[in-house]
């Protein structure tokens, strides 16, 4: 029986491109701590809550322009397409950064999920709401990202979930390790049967 991915979900900064989002620099200019995205919507709305956006923002569209693909993330999405695997992006970035980052590499998701659309990972919504936009059930998704909170956040959704690692030390959760564990994202090829003939 084929046991390879019906979809698969990918975060965008550290997997898809390189890291460039400094989240120490982040938190140090907006005042608070981690989980940053989880303190700012804790805040009441007003001024402060408006500032720390705008500052998210700003540090987000500046790593956008910046962006550089990760190894293999071309390669791959060109594999899953010419396989007829959806691939769809989530990320707690902005609508606009993921945007950006999109057009400028050329990219193609058949859906892309960021913190406007639902509530961001660790969360499992992301994830579920892109597996209903995609008819395909969690449990034949892989969930793949470079961060503890993308292995998580699969582990809640039902999903398979994949750490991208870039050849350093993995960092997960010891209580929720992943299913796998990428050196690059070109190993993803070795989930799918190589075709007959």
């Amino acid at each position: 029986m084929d046991q390879s991915p019906g979809l698969v979900i990918f975060d965008m900064d550290g997997t898809i491109t390189r890291p460039f989002l400094d989240f120490a620099r982040i938190r140090a200019e907006i005042g608070l701590g981690e989980p940053l995205l989880e303190s700012m919507l804790a805040l009441p709305p007003g001024p402060g809550r408006d500032r720390a956006f705008a500052i998210l923002e700003r540090f987000e569209s500046e790593a956008a322009e910046a962006s550089q693909l990760n190894d293999d993330a071309a390669e791959i999405l060109s594999f899953l397409a010419a396989r007829g695997v959806p691939a769809a992006l989530v990320t707690r970035n902005s609508r606009l950064s993921a945007r950006r980052v999109i057009e400028k590499h050329e990219l193609r998701f058949e859906i892309v999920v960021t913190r406007e659309d639902a509530p961001a990972k660790p969360r499992p919504e992301p994830l579920w709401l892109i597996c209903e936009r995609a008819g395909v059930p969690p449990s034949r998704a892989l969930m793949v990202g470079d961060f503890r909170l993308d292995v998580v956040a699969g582990r809640a959704a039902g999903t398979r979930t994949a750490l991208l690692t870039d050849g350093r030390e993995a960092r997960f959760l010891p209580e929720a390790p992943p299913d796998l564990v990428l050196c690059r994202l070109g190993e993803i090829r070795a989930l799918f049967p190589t075709p007959a003939g």
